[in-house]
């Protein structure tokens, strides 16, 4: 039984490291209202398009041809639709939801267009569950108001991003009760996960925040930031 023993940490001893971070994370809940998820589409597709908001995002996140992009919050698949055509075969589209009902809606949408590089992902409110080192762009679009436990899924959304990788988050700058996230208070939540800004750029239906990771917080450390 001792050799067994000393065989099994013999396995176990080289995990250890991506075990602890894997581990659940004792991080505080936001200090903020979070807003309550009321439909899978955020406004209308058509409207979107005429004010240029998918156009000016993929400017802004950098998305060209074999980028991996997680959209996060996919709810209809706004941006599914018009970013596979754009990162091609040679890229990838995770359109991610916690709603079942998104994600059926989702697959059918990009089955009848034929689209070949949309996979769809179940997440939760801690956590994307996006493949590890997998995503060059995770976009959460009009959504980050609804995330019940944002420094959570920050936390591990890291560990899906690759060597350079970058998260663009979209809203409004009002208040997270009224469906938006004020500038200055995204920045203190993201920046509170070790993440560096890169830049917040407005755009015709609000601002565009881009950060990259930076060093991971130990996470006795982290303070909600308030409103």
């Amino acid at each position: 039984m001792l050799g067994c023993h000393s065989q099994i940490m013999h396995l176990l001893v080289p995990l250890i490291p991506f075990l602890l971070a894997a581990a659940p994370a004792t991080l505080p809940k936001p200090q903020r209202p979070v807003a309550p998820v009321v439909a899978l589409e955020w406004g209308d597709e058509a409207s979107r398009d005429q004010l240029g908001e998918a156009a000016d995002v993929v400017r802004i996140a950098g998305i060209k041809a074999g980028s991996t992009v997680a959209d996060i919050g996919t709810g209809t698949g706004y941006y599914v639709m018009r970013l596979a055509p754009i990162v091609g075969p040679q890229g990838r589209i995770f359109a991610q939801d916690i709603s079942q009902r998104a994600l059926d809606l989702v697959r059918r949408r990009a089955a009848a267009a034929k689209f070949t590089n949309v996979r769809t992902v179940r997440g939760g409110q801690a956590d994307a569950r996006l493949p590890a080192a997998s995503v060059d762009v995770a976009l959460m679009v009009h959504m980050y108001h609804e995330i019940e436990q944002p420094y959570l899924l920050l936390d591990r959304l890291r560990r899906s991003l690759k060597p350079g990788g970058r998260i663009v988050i979209v809203d409004l700058d009002r208040p997270s009760d009224m469906h938006g996230m004020p500038k200055a208070l995204l920045t203190c939540e993201v920046k509170a996960m070790g993440y560096e800004l890169i830049g917040i750029t407005d755009i015709a239906q609000g601002y565009a925040a881009v950060f990259r990771p930076g060093l991971r917080p130990q996470p006795a450390s982290v303070r909600a930031c308030r409103a």
